[in-house]
């Protein structure tokens, strides 16, 4: 006899998720002109009043090789101001509950972090990368990846005692762009590698869309066999083949229950050109069309979670609505299919029935809900 309750067939699979929004760094990286300050703050704030807790901010590298994140201290400063504390309390949302994260590729941006943090302005969270194919990890880093580990292992130090989380980020899991197939088990050892070192949680990568659904639950679940603190671990889906949906499923049948995803899919590879003019970025993109590439659409994500009956603490509507305004902001089509339809009504679209229905029924001699003949 079949099976029919899910949660019997994929015990692991959580029944409340976490979902992170990374639009203003991952997402905004990506394009080719700068997002004005106040958009980005704009964005920020109605991302938390619609119950994100858990917001990568910025990018705290060099702004000349990233001019889209110049503004990063305001956008910090704003997020930590008594105006914007009071008025999120105001709403019921207490900033002490809210992880606000910062991108430090290198060592010198996890000093800049740090200095911030003094100021009273810093992030609660940072992000290293590493990518298990060493082609990859050297043009997002620059370095090898010995000297990147050691790298790591000091700024963690550092952080512990600044009061700053490290999130370890692993890459290149299901395989790189540039060096094509790659391993699990290096995935595996690189996450331990991480937590033995000193992050506090660890983001799991697919950052060209290469992962499939079967692979991604095999991850999932060796990561889970070896480490099985679920808050350890988020992951992390670029979208290049829309399969990517497939690989939420994937990984929430498999036990993860932390999730990252940007507003209309946005995100990808760091621009090399910035309205007028060409800039460092890294390098020369390793994508044939732009148009294909970005993240795991948070809209379309969270009507998927909600439809499953999971929890997640995000007012819906407030995001699809957001979605909207921010196609307007980027001046093109998004990605996001549930921003345009909308979630499944259990109460239907009535005003597209045609008429006569129930008269009908009433003179062929049938009850209104009669389906079958007598």
């Amino acid at each position: 006899m079949t099976e029919y309750d899910y949660w019997k067939i994929f015990p692991r699979m959580p029944k409340r998720v976490t979902i992170g929004d990374i639009t203003i760094r991952d997402g905004f990286q990506h394009l080719e002109k700068f997002i004005s300050t106040v958009a980005k703050i704009t964005y920020l704030e109605e991302l938390i009043f619609a119950g994100c807790r858990n917001i990568e901010v910025t990018n705290l590298g060099n702004p000349r090789s990233m001019p889209q994140f110049s503004d990063a201290e305001e956008l910090l400063a704003h997020l930590r101001s008594d105006n914007f504390v009071g008025r999120a309390a105001r709403k019921g949302i207490d900033m002490k509950d809210v992880v606000l994260t910062a991108i430090t590729i290198r060592e010198a941006s996890v000093d800049r972090a740090i200095e911030l943090k003094k100021r009273g302005v810093g992030p609660d969270r940072v992000l290293m990368m590493v990518s298990t194919e060493e082609q990859h990890h050297f043009a997002n880093s620059g370095t090898t990846l010995p000297n990147y580990w050691a790298e790591a292992e000091r700024c963690i130090k550092k952080c512990i005692t600044a009061d700053i989380k490290m999130c370890g980020t692993v890459s290149t899991i299901w395989g790189s762009p540039i060096g094509g197939a790659t391993q699990l088990k290096d995935a595996v050892a690189f996450t331990k590698h991480w937590l033995d070192i000193g992050a506090s949680d660890i983001e799991h990568a697919d950052h060209d869309g290469s992962a499939s659904a079967a692979e991604v639950y095999r991850y999932f679940s060796m990561i889970l066999d070896e480490i099985p603190d679920t808050s350890l671990h988020i992951a992390h889906f670029h979208e290049t083949k829309r399969v990517a949906s497939a690989s939420i499923l994937a990984a929430l049948q498999a036990g993860i229950c932390h999730f990252e995803a940007t507003l209309g899919g946005l995100g990808g590879q760091p621009a090399n050109f910035m309205d007028d003019r060409p800039i460092k970025g890294t390098g020369e993109y390793y994508y044939a069309d732009e148009r294909y590439v970005g993240l795991v659409c948070l809209e379309d994500t969270l009507v998927q979670i909600d439809e499953m009956g999971i929890e997640h603490g995000y007012d819906i509507d407030r995001i699809l609505w957001l979605g909207k305004q921010l196609e307007r902001t980027v001046g093109t089509r998004l990605r996001s299919e549930a921003m345009i339809n909308g979630r499944t009504l259990k109460e239907g679209h009535m005003e597209y029935a045609r008429p006569g229905l129930a008269k009908l029924k009433e003179k062929m001699d049938e009850t209104p809900d009669q389906s079958f003949p007598k």
